[in-house]
């Protein structure tokens, strides 16, 4: 599985209750992680920092899915020491991958595991530290893969859905360590007007802010020539500001 596939359906029983995950994405984006095992510390923390920041991804159109092989019953207790340990217990659906079907699904797990998921160690299950980011369009934009010794840096996965975002709406591209509200690069190359508009050609871009606190808002990037600010370099930002 790579990106640009289909993110696989399947259905599964969740903290929230049975879900068809297609059909519970809808018309949002979403991020499914995944736990080798049930209190296990280092996905503790994770669990925890993500309810934190849910409405981060909430204002951005995002769903938040967790996935961890054991039951829904176990993660219930789960939930509970996140919440005495965390401060914050999980305020999103967690599916509970006890017959490890979601796992394999996903290529996390060899497709013949089978048994007791309450028998095998978090070591047995190792590979499932996986991160997706899925678009409206169910295609899978993003695929981060972590060891178990490591916790995941879920500011980074808010920084890549902002780049995903806005390069889903426009013809651009973040450069290395972009931060939303920084110029993007035009692609390599853009058409407009009936041309063709290679990436040296700087010129304003307008486009939608999507870590605005509390709402989206449209922020003028000055990509122009230097000295010259948006207005002077764009007449589609000169209407703008005018409006």
């Amino acid at each position: 599985m790579k990106i640009g596939d289909t993110a696989p359906d399947f259905e599964a029983q969740t903290t929230e209750g049975r879900i068809r995950f297609h059909d519970w994405i809808g018309d949002s984006w979403a991020v499914l992680f995944s736990h080798p095992k049930d209190f296990t510390p280092v996905c503790t923390t994770e669990l925890g920092y993500m309810a934190k920041i849910k409405p981060q991804f909430d204002r951005r159109n995002v769903k938040i899915i967790g996935l961890s092989v054991d039951s829904t019953g176990d993660h219930e207790g789960w939930a509970k020491d996140i919440q005495e340990t965390q401060g914050h217990a999980p305020n999103y659906p967690i599916i509970g991958d006890a017959d490890f079907n979601v796992a394999k699904l996903y290529g996390m797990l060899p497709a013949d595991t089978q048994g007791d998921a309450k028998s095998r160690k978090p070591a047995d299950n190792a590979t499932v530290r996986n991160v997706y980011v899925v678009g409206p369009d169910k295609k899978i934009k993003l695929i981060l893969v972590y060891p178990m010794t490591t916790g995941r840096n879920f500011d980074e996965v808010l920084r890549v859905i902002d780049s995903l975002q806005l390069t889903a709406k426009h013809q651009v591209a973040t450069p290395v360590n972009w931060l939303p509200g920084e110029e993007p690069a035009l692609s390599p190359t853009r058409k407009q007007s009936g041309g063709t508009l290679k990436a040296g050609k700087r010129q304003s871009l307008i486009f939608e802010s999507f870590h605005s606190r509390n709402k989206r808002s449209t922020v003028i990037l000055a990509v122009g020539p230097a000295g010259v600010s948006p207005a002077e370099s764009s007449p589609y930002a000169r209407k703008l500001l005018q409006a």
